[in-house]
């Protein structure tokens, strides 16, 4: 489980510190995600929630001037790089929000859209319900989020290297939250969303490339994720047995230059079903 505490803090510093490697890891879903909103219709306002370290919101910035884009983010470092990162573009903005409590009576988003942002609300219907709330009756949703653990081989093969831990709930905030597709269409129908529709992309997670791949990938989940977090808690002779076992992991994913691993993904749409009084 990632909560909002973590993301204000430490996660959410790693995060904008590793931005270039982050966005590597997600080029190929970043990329259909894009051509799947551009394809979708113009939108005047859209709210990038949970944007991160900002490339999302930038693309889509440079893809539709003529659009107002709004990204938000809890983390004020990532609010940080996306804002530096994004500079000059009069048609883009970033802002440190919790997109579950959102409102800005100058900016009605006509779309929401998401990377991978919004799996970590403790309250997913009242989040959900807020952003239909401050969103134009007309409003569209276009995210992705990734699917169960099992059709992402570096969750499922880490997740074999780590020390045994109690079973934890997979509709807990966090990466998989949104995997089950029912649960996800249940969240946005108490939450005024309808039309729900899931397309499954599967594409190539790069841990790894540049001069050595395998090295990088070691760096890589040294500061990102479940393997990170097992390295912060291990100390001396586990710590050095867990990180060799790490790296023989990404030897075996070394491919064509680059450490890859399957990754499994929906992208999830879906339309404001009525106009909610305001709160």
């Amino acid at each position: 489980m990632t909560d909002k505490m973590e993301w204000q803090g430490q996660v959410g510093s790693s995060w904008a510190r590793e931005w270039q490697r982050t966005d590597r890891s997600f080029a190929p879903l970043t990329q259909r995600l894009i051509e799947r909103i551009i394809v979708a219709g113009d939108a005047e306002r859209i709210a990038d929630i949970g944007c991160g370290a900002g490339e999302l919101s930038i693309k889509l910035a440079d893809a539709l001037p003529a659009a107002d884009i709004l990204g938000l983010d809890i983390s004020s470092d990532l609010i940080v790089a996306a804002t530096e990162r994004g500079s000059g573009r009069s048609n883009l903005n970033f802002a440190v929000a919790d997109a579950a409590t959102w409102r800005d009576p100058h900016f009605a988003p006509d779309l929401l859209v998401s990377r991978h942002g919004v799996m970590f609300f403790d309250d997913p219907v009242s989040a959900f319900a807020n952003l239909a709330d401050s969103a134009s009756d007309k409003a569209r949703i276009i995210l992705s989020c990734f699917r169960s653990p099992a059709e992402n081989d570096w969750a499922r093969e880490i997740a074999t290297l780590l020390p045994s831990a109690p079973a934890s709930d997979p509709d807990a905030p966090g990466p998989f939250a949104f995997a089950n597709a029912d649960r996800v269409k249940a969240i946005f129908a108490a939450a005024s969303w309808s039309d729900v529709a899931f397309e499954a992309v599967d594409f190539d997670y790069v841990a790894g490339s540049g001069a050595d791949p395998v090295a990088d990938a070691l760096d890589f989940f040294g500061h990102i994720g479940p393997a990170a977090r097992a390295i912060r808690l291990l100390e001396g002779d586990a710590q050095t047995a867990f990180v060799s076992r790490l790296r023989e992991l990404a030897e075996a994913h070394l491919q064509d230059g680059a450490v890859r691993f399957a990754a499994a993904a929906w992208i999830v749409t879906a339309q404001k079903s009525f106009i909610r009084s305001a709160a």
